[in-house]
């Protein structure tokens, strides 16, 4: 599994369509282009692989440490074997907040378990659309 790096990676995969929700979580899919000889342009994805980008904007999780916790764990999430993504770029992207009030750590156990179950349930939601 590639990881994506540039802007214009999370941009094209954000382009693309949305294949699956959850009440805090959204994955966008955008298939890979081929390299196009004839413009002499490198491709956006080089690589005929699973790419994956985490996306977890500071509107939605305003301390650093939640940003990051939420991001290994979609990372870890769908590195497992478990999982089977078809070759395409992905973006997995917070769209809604955890409350505070209920997660009053940044980085708590709980929120680590309660995003790793949504996750895992986006996932299957990707895998149900894809058949």
């Amino acid at each position: 599994m590639q990881r994506l790096q540039t802007r214009a990676q999370f941009q094209a995969v954000l382009a693309g369509s949305t294949v699956a929700r959850t009440a805090h979580f959204a994955l966008h899919r955008c298939v890979l282009d081929a390299a196009d000889a004839s413009s002499g342009k490198a491709p956006l994805f080089p690589l005929d692989d699973v790419w994956l980008g985490a996306m977890v904007p500071k509107r939605w999780a305003r301390r650093a440490v939640t940003r990051n916790a939420i991001k290994r764990q979609i990372y870890t999430v769908s590195g497992t074997g478990d999982v089977v993504l078809p070759k395409a770029a992905h973006v997995v992207r917070l769209r809604a907040g955890f409350d505070r009030k209920e997660f009053v750590s940044a980085s708590s156990d709980k929120l680590k378990a309660v995003v790793r179950t949504e996750l895992q349930l986006l996932l299957a939601r990707a895998i149900v659309a894809r058949a």
